[in-house]
């Protein structure tokens, strides 16, 4: 804080209003206002998805008759605890309120699209948000439906009425007995007042124009699809448009400036891939900085920069999402101090665990994934110093927020307070029934090597502060230290956390972590001990490389040295330590007699991830990798990387294979990662890997790997088949999210894009639902620390 006080002035003696922190003038202002985020950005809804749905011509509508006195109404304080299941007993809520509508078994197929209007009042309450659920009753599923219910969520403002809608493609609604509205009672904020009250009217079925693509590969018919966010100048630019619309459109299309001039024209570009037809608009020989549109016969796009720094934008939005996720902390406009009556207890000593950030759309902690996104701001700091002395100043700021969580929960014997699932606001009395003494305290291996690293990273960069500088390296070493005793007398961790994503960890994830932890340790302390341990996992780490070409792939790594699994994520990654131990072991030790080995093994996986780029081409979205296909048969590994799988987990793996690319007779490539329960979306995924690449790209000089880093950015703002950003208020075409805690925030980021079914075919539904829409705070720390490795 005080390093950005220090940098405020300094603009201020030299004209603050005139200071550029970002290349956007409108947003350089709105950050002005937030004084460089201290409270929350605005949200806007220009230029969203809501925002053009209102837009849409009804054609014809249905209106339902309301029950007399429509609404919900509920007291905020039901004077009992808040009890959840038996095994997670303090994951719950107070109950919640509803409002049935009969339908008596309509048939509502020839409409797309349900209207309603809501008026919230809300005592003092910050975030309001309602939740509709279609019940249908039919025999089966259709095919071309999802299940018969789910909910969706929307976002609302409070005291004013809220016109929504949500299109319905996707729900099968050939017999509707009801629809149920419904909030949950989640506990009392500083504001909130005791009673709270949801007025409907108007709700009606709608048959509206072209209702949005929601699943497969092709764009919808004269949709242009591209970065929503822009390009950077001297890189690769393109647009992608469906066979159908290539075939009613011209054969060339042009880029307009901002004056109206043509400066730019293409031909279009037949193309076919191994998932379809596509017309490409290619335009990367314009380099020109400026902003633009792309005109295709009477299609245009929204405009967008072309410009060598594109992504500066995104990080002030993203960092202001995670300033909006503090925990423990004022939020202005979101909550007040929260969760200080929240305990872990250890060894006879407490400790709070208010702090860092909230994980999602919950208010769930997770000390590690705090850890996470605290390691990725401070290398986003350290990329921008030089470059924007304010943004690194802040980002730098944020993660003094979390690092501050991070050691507060060291019990200092090994145990940390590591996480706990929460739904609910607390009233900060101490001695009050909403109390909660649950946390989680364990003494992971695992998490004590990966802790060191972030520690002693943190410890070489933070030289501002000598004091902290010296208890960090004091801490990593430490950290270190319990984890080797512990996992050279006990061997990999036995994980039994399923809610926390180490669960998933394999044996070479676990090498690679370890490798790297030394590497950073070694560059802080010069102990060749460390050198010898760094060496000792890598060699480790390379037993689970495939080095030999298998249907047409190496390089790729398996869970262990046993080769039966290939390493794969679900929802949380953390795929990028492979290459992060890979680069590091060759940076930190480049006298070594085994560097060639290293580099060796480090372009093979650059190779491997290079290769798998042409099974979602035209989109440069990576794909999840190889299959082999006994992978269920692993038992310990499938039910590490599965949480919770179904009975027949082990037919659905196979059936989802065989949706992917059959290799040969033994291995299948998969674009999506096999998944069968909730957790399922690929943000994290993607961004894993685009680090891993950027970081091999960087060491190896290799544009290429670059490229492909940075194509996973322009696949979250919009260069995907559904032509949306995935990140709120970045670009356009964004989406409300399932942020039902602490309401929209600009810059929050979902858990990502998921599949149609078993299909290997993307799948944005409409309907704002957990956990692919739910927002992750994980993913905002992925999106910085990808930045930071691509920058200049």
């Amino acid at each position: 804080m005080r390093l950005l006080l220090t940098n405020i002035l300094l603009l201020m003696s030299i004209g603050i209003c005139h200071a550029q922190f970002t290349p956007d003038a409108k947003l350089n202002e709105e950050l002005l206002k937030t004084g460089f985020i201290h409270t929350p950005l605005q949200v806007s809804s220009a230029g969203s998805m809501e925002e053009r749905y209102a837009q849409k011509k009804v054609r014809m509508a249905y209106p339902i008759t309301l029950p007399q006195n429509a609404k919900i109404t509920f007291a905020t304080d039901t004077g009992k605890r808040a009890t959840g299941s038996p095994d997670d007993p303090d994951y719950a809520i107070y109950g919640s309120g509803e409002l049935i509508v009969p339908l008596g078994g309509i048939n509502m197929e020839q409409y797309n699209r349900i209207y309603f209007e809501v008026f919230p009042r809300c005592e003092g309450a910050r975030v309001v948000n309602t939740n509709l659920v279609f019940e249908n009753e039919s025999s089966k599923v259709k095919k071309g439906f999802t299940a018969p219910t789910g909910a969706h969520l929307v976002n609302l403002k409070n005291n004013e009425w809220n016109c929504c809608s949500l299109e319905i493609d996707d729900y099968q609604r050939d017999n509707l007995k009801q629809l149920r509205f419904y909030t949950d009672i989640k506990g009392k904020d500083l504001t909130t007042g005791d009673s709270a009250i949801y007025l409907f009217r108007n709700i009606r079925f709608e048959q509206v124009e072209q209702t949005e693509k929601t699943h497969g590969w092709e764009p919808a018919l004269n949709q242009l699809v591209y970065s929503t966010s822009g390009y950077r100048a001297d890189g690769e630019k393109m647009a992608i448009i469906s066979r159908e619309t290539m075939g009613q459109a011209p054969s060339t299309f042009q880029l307009i400036d901002d004056k109206g001039n043509t400066v730019y024209e293409g031909k279009v570009q037949p193309i076919k891939s191994t998932i379809g037809e596509y017309g490409l608009l290619d335009f990367s020989r314009l380099t020109t900085n400026g902003t633009y549109l792309l005109r295709l016969g009477n299609l245009l796009s929204l405009t967008f920069p072309i410009k060598q720094d594109i992504w500066t934008n995104s990080e002030w939005r993203v960092l202001n999402f995670i300033f909006g996720q503090r925990c423990g902390f004022d939020v202005p406009g979101i909550h007040s101090t929260c969760h200080t009556d929240l305990y872990s207890h250890h060894n006879g000593l407490s400790i709070p665990y208010a702090g860092g950030w909230h994980d999602a759309g919950d208010l769930s902690q997770q000390t590690l994934q705090t850890a996470d996104v605290m390691f990725a701001l401070l290398e986003a700091s350290e990329m921008e110093k030089g470059k924007n002395t304010v943004l690194s100043a802040r980002l730098l700021e944020e993660a003094r927020w979390g690092l501050d969580f991070v050691l507060k929960n060291r019990y200092g014997d090994g145990y940390r307070a590591s996480s706990m699932g929460l739904l609910i606001w607390q009233d900060g009395k101490i001695g009050s029934r909403d109390d909660i003494h649950t946390v989680r305290v364990q003494n992971m291996a695992y998490d004590n090597f990966l802790y060191a690293a972030y520690e002693a990273f943190a410890s070489q960069v933070l030289t501002h502060d000598k004091a902290l500088q010296t208890y960090l390296r004091k801490v990593a070493e430490e950290d270190f230290h319990f984890a080797l005793e512990k996992f050279e007398k006990e061997g990999y961790d036995k994980f039994i956390q399923p809610y926390e994503h180490t669960f998933n960890t394999s044996e070479s994830q676990y090498h690679a972590t370890i490798c790297w932890a030394a590497c950073e340790l070694f560059k802080l302390t010069q102990n060749h001990e460390y050198e010898a341990i760094a060496i000792k996992h890598m060699d480790e780490l390379l037993a689970c490389q495939q080095v030999e070409e298998v249907a047409g792939f190496s390089g790729f790594f398996w869970r262990n040295r046993s080769h039966k699994s290939v390493v794969h994520y679900i929802h949380q990654s953390r795929e990028q330590l492979y290459a992060t131990a890979l680069v590091e072991i060759c940076k930190t030790f480049p006298q070594h007699e085994q560097k060639i080995r290293w580099e060796k093994a480090l372009k093979n996986y650059g190779d491997y991830l290079k290769k798998l780029m042409s099974y979602t081409y035209p989109y440069g979205m990576i794909p999840s990798g190889i299959y082999h296909k006994d992978e269920q048969k692993d038992t310990p590994a499938f039910q590490a990387l599965h949480l919770f799988p179904p009975t027949n987990a082990e037919e659905l793996y196979t059936l989802q294979l065989q949706e992917g690319v059959k290799l040969n007779g033994e291995f299948y490539l998969k674009r999506f990662p096999v998944w069968f329960n909730i957790f399922n979306g690929n943000e994290a995924v993607i961004l894993a890997m685009a680090k891993g690449a950027a970081l091999l790209g960087d060491y190896l000089n290799d544009v290429e790997l670059k490229e492909i880093a940075e194509k996973q950015l322009y696949w979250t703002v919009g260069l995907n088949p559904f032509g949306q950003s995935l990140i709120y208020g970045e670009g356009s075409r964004f989406t409300q999210m399932d942020s039902f805690s602490s309401g929209e925030i600009t810059g929050e980021i979902p858990v990502g894009i998921r599949t149609y079914e078993n299909t290997d075919e993307p799948w944005w539904p409409t309907i704002n639902n957990a956990c692919y829409k739910e927002v992750w705070t994980p993913n905002a720390g992925k999106w910085l620390s990808v930045i930071a490795s691509l920058k200049d």
